[in-house]
């Protein structure tokens, strides 16, 4: 991961618009600032899913269709909280099933699984840290079919053409007949929005500087995190959110793993994320572009949020 994040990071900093890629945020400090974020009241996306995946587990399960063994193949689990819920479901009814879930993070997916295993000691979770293509690739192989999730909005942190080539790729390591849960954010009151991800409390501040002291820490840099502030903007025409590091004096960055000087000046921005919302023809466009079919779009009762059910 270093290699690839110091030449991301390189490119990113000596960019004409400076960025950096939100899936750098994760590192294990990342990853816990990430789960006060969902802990805010503000934050509804958390509570919207949990409540699709506790209430309409049933219906999301006999939507499946499938008539033998299969696996549930997390991408991205994080905590897994929101899908214990469908997990519980599955075991209480003796459907029988394999969870692999799969995240960057080591110990993310160490506290899931003793946190699984302690609370549904029948399950029979694989979990794997690591590429998800690498770990699809296999699946591929499988006898049985299988659903993917992706879950949290990830999908809305991708521009349109990335997105398209990220769910293309899930298609082509799906067997035909396996299926995709998708959690999708949908447009709704810019204020809601606006409120859940440039929270009063500073979380999500800290969530980006966050990355200018994994950069610290791991490239040997010279960040001065006071220096830093942090800024997000909603578009509801676009329904992206946009989030961004602000420099709040001319300086200059020292990142010695990379002997490179980034000149930051008064005001400059780095770009770290996108979080798209979407409605449902823009679903139904997505889906298609990557070789879907929407099977169902299951929302919460405030139609805040959906996990949309694609087929491949």
């Amino acid at each position: 991961m270093t290699n690839t994040f110091a030449k991301d990071v390189l490119a990113g900093l000596t960019a004409e618009k400076k960025y950096l890629s939100s899936k750098y945020f994760y590192d294990d400090n990342g990853s816990r600032i990430f789960q006060e974020i969902m802990n805010m009241p503000e934050y509804y996306l958390t509570d919207a899913e949990f409540e699709i995946l506790s209430m309409q587990s049933k219906q999301i399960i006999d939507a499946l269709n499938f008539s033998q063994p299969f696996n549930i193949i997390e991408l991205g689990a994080g905590d897994g909280l929101k899908t214990f819920k469908l997990l519980e479901y599955l075991l209480n009814n003796n459907i029988d099933f394999k969870y692999v879930p799969i995240d960057i993070s080591q110990e993310a997916m160490d506290i899931l699984t003793a946190r699984l295993k302690e609370r549904l000691p029948n399950i029979n979770i694989r979990p794997k840290v690591g590429d998800y293509f690498e770990i699809l690739k296999v699946n591929k192989e499988s006898d049985y079919p299988s659903l993917l999730l992706f879950l949290g909005s990830n999908i809305g942190n991708y521009k349109q053409e990335r997105a398209v080539e990220l769910l293309g790729l899930f298609n082509e390591n799906m067997k035909d007949g396996d299926k995709l849960l998708l959690g999708m954010d949908l447009k709704k009151n810019p204020i809601s929005i606006h409120n859940a991800y440039f929270d009063k409390h500073g979380v999500t501040k800290r969530f980006n500087l966050n990355l200018l002291l994994r950069i610290n820490r791991e490239l040997d840099a010279d960040f001065k995190i006071d220096d830093f502030d942090f800024y997000c903007h909603y578009n509801p025409d676009t329904g992206e959110v946009k989030s961004y590091i602000v420099s709040l004096r001319n300086q200059k960055v020292h990142i010695k793993k990379l002997d490179a000087i980034i000149d930051l000046g008064y005001g400059e921005l780095i770009w770290t994320e996108l979080s798209k919302k979407y409605d449902v023809p823009e679903i139904e466009d997505l889906a298609m572009a990557s070789n879907f079919k929407v099977n169902h779009n299951f929302m919460d009762c405030k139609h805040l949020f959906t996990d949309s059910l694609w087929e491949k």
